[in-house]
């Protein structure tokens, strides 16, 4: 026995075993086995979080679509006709182009000839200018589209070509779809005088593939934005269509 207390000990009294090659690579499946399980427990978290943003994002859209909307009524007395149209009757330009001045897109609305068709050539650099507003975040669609459309209808706050005043609404602001979020295989270039009829509305279901999980976003009439689920009562959709139904609405 070595009486140095400092001198390194004989390697068959070693009392602590030796690193095998075999040794490291099993702590190193077991490290990377524990990281997997945390990354399958933390992935959905993250998506989850992700399109949690981007629904709220979508939602401020919508509430900047609304605002816009009121902004447009203050000045001209009615909300915006779904579309333009020349003097024989054909449609030129969307709602969506006549908002452009309540959304701080000034710039891009003076740059529109408003007597031309929206696919005129004149209109071509503002056709395919994007304008975020009109995009839903979760949606993956041409950047110069738009997934925000009205209902086209007689009944409905949008009677194309005509426009409607607040005051005909009378199945109240509250209770009166203004605008709603389609699928993103049916959005439009923004500057397009088209826009979803109250059939398209009434077959909302289930197997409709929109961008957020279960459901799709509206703005009211009154401006505000309310989340509805793809399994939403026929008869619930078409109160919410009509501005002087006379329907009772409940809790969706």
């Amino acid at each position: 026995m070595n009486d140095n207390p400092y001198a390194m000990p004989d390697a068959a009294t070693d009392p602590r075993p030796a690193r095998t090659l075999g040794g490291l690579l099993l702590k190193f499946f077991a490290v990377a086995g524990i990281l997997v399980v945390l990354a399958a427990f933390l992935l959905p978290s993250v998506r989850r979080n992700r399109e949690l943003t981007r629904r709220v994002q979508c939602k401020h859209n919508l509430k900047q679509i609304g605002l816009a909307m009121h902004n447009y009524a203050d000045v001209y007395g009615t909300l915006p006709p779904a579309y333009t149209v020349d003097e024989n009757g054909r449609p030129l330009h969307s709602w969506r182009t006549l908002l452009l001045p309540y959304m701080e897109q000034q710039e891009l609305y003076r740059s529109i000839d408003l007597s031309k068709p929206w696919d005129d050539p004149l209109n071509e650099k503002a056709r395919q200018t994007p304008v975020p507003v009109y995009v839903c975040p979760s949606a993956e669609m041409p950047p110069n589209s738009a997934i925000y459309l009205v209902v086209v209808g007689q009944e409905t706050c949008f009677p194309a070509p005509d426009c409607r005043a607040f005051s005909e609404i009378t199945d109240g602001t509250s209770n009166s779809l203004m605008v709603t979020e389609v699928s993103p295989d049916d959005a439009v270039p923004w500057m397009a005088p088209r826009d979803i009829d109250s059939d398209y509305f009434m077959n909302i279901g289930p197997n409709t593939q929109h961008s957020h999980v279960g459901g799709f976003q509206i703005v009211l009439a009154d401006g505000s934005v309310r989340f509805l689920s793809d399994t939403t009562a026929p008869e619930t959709l078409r109160a919410l269509l009509t501005v002087a139904g006379g329907e009772t609405i409940g809790e969706y």
